[in-house]
């Protein structure tokens, strides 16, 4: 039995939150304890611990933007010392084989690792092309030998970080969504504000500056001119203090005379619901997307997906054959290809069922835990 620390930058369940939950819960128990340090409560807390997985609240050492400030730093440095006294506890109770590093915001399972010699995985989820700062300073880290693996989400990560050592690629995996029934889709149907008759686009994910929300909507205010019977659905909130891109994208909707037909819908636990009343899934990010987890739970719920052809989304859509890799940035090729799916429904339908075909084939949740089990087992 291998004792697995594993340290995750948020509780939140977007994207690389999922990934640590699908990763612990399916986790060979037989063979891994895994004990999970989060830096607050929150959802994922509450759904790791309805897996009876040990959760632990305590500073993760996370870096961000505006950390480089007297106070802020302060802060850092009290939060190291608080960090180190938890895991300390930790280590009087479990041997610890492995330290994973979910996210490389997180900085406190490598100083740990680097200090006592344990062995550390760094699980990378992101692409940080800029401040310059920032891609110098983690690839330097990144570089060092405390590091025994590092795992990249996609061959785009891997290749921007470049990084020499043990690196592996892992795509992440979902389990197939369960049917709902009909009541429930109507209850959805409600809440989304659509009838059965409108094509329904929507864009899962952050609101925030590079997700696309801006550019899907200037291209769906250019076709809802010709096409009548579409609606554009938005599921998702904006980060901790960046409430402002909420606010500047509920004021183009109105500034488009768009209210009737665009709806923001905050963060939902049950998205695999929501999916099975969305037609097309969007993933218009204008920065690459490291992986975009967002395409494979659509692929999964049989719908094609509209991406932007970089980063990770690249090796996950299939253009012309799960869906459309269209050209950052360019809102007319977004609204050719959505015009292309709105006229027709037997390519949406043959989009979906290969996507659902290719998600089970390569990004379940059976692969992916298999990957990192034997790098555990290995290392």
């Amino acid at each position: 039995m291998q004792n697995i620390l594993f340290i995750h930058q948020s509780a939140e369940l977007y994207g690389s939150d999922k990934t640590l939950l699908y990763l612990v819960v399916n986790l060979d128990k037989n063979k891994f304890f895994p004990i999970v340090i989060l830096p607050n409560e929150g959802p994922l807390k509450i759904e790791l611990e309805k897996e009876n997985v040990k959760v632990i609240i305590a500073p993760v050492l996370k870096l961000y933007r505006k950390m480089f400030t007297p106070s802020n730093l302060l802060k850092f440095t009290k939060d190291y010392f608080k960090g180190i006294k938890t895991i300390k506890s930790i280590r009087k109770e479990y041997k610890i084989d492995f330290i994973y590093s979910n996210t490389l915001a997180v900085l406190l399972g490598f100083f740990l690792c680097f200090f006592h010699k344990i062995k550390h995985i760094w699980h990378v989820h992101e692409i940080i092309e800029s401040p310059k700062f920032f891609t110098k300073f983690f690839r330097y880290f990144l570089n060092n030998p405390t590091n025994r693996v590092l795992i990249y989400n996609s061959f785009a990560t891997c290749k921007f970080w470049n990084c020499k050592g043990n690196n592996q690629v892992i795509w992440n995996g979902i389990a197939a969504f369960p049917e709902i029934e009909e009541e429930e889709k109507a209850v959805i149907r409600k809440t989304i504000l659509t009838t059965d008759n409108e094509i329904v686009f929507a864009l899962v994910g952050r609101i925030s500056r590079w997700k696309g929300q801006m550019l899907l909507l200037e291209a769906f205010n250019k076709l809802v001119k010709t096409h009548q019977n579409i609606r554009l659905v938005y599921i998702g909130s904006t980060p901790p203090n960046q409430e402002h891109f909420l606010d500047s994208l509920k004021d183009k909707i109105k500034n488009y005379d768009l209210i009737q037909k665009v709806n923001i819908i905050p963060f939902q636990d049950n998205i695999h619901q929501f999916w099975q009343c969305i037609d097309i899934a969007v993933v218009s990010s204008t920065e690459p997307e490291p992986f975009g987890m967002v395409a494979i739970e659509a692929m999964m719920a049989k719908k094609p997906v509209i991406a932007a052809n970089h980063g990770g989304l690249t090796e996950i859509v299939v253009n012309n054959e799960t869906g459309f890799l269209v050209e950052p940035n360019n809102k007319v090729a977004l609204k050719d290809a959505l015009e292309k799916l709105i006229t027709n429904p037997e390519l949406r339908t043959s989009f979906g069922e290969k996507g659902f075909q290719r998600a089970v084939e390569n990004f379940s949740i059976q692969k992916y835990v298999q990957k990192i089990e034997y790098i555990l087992e290995n290392n």
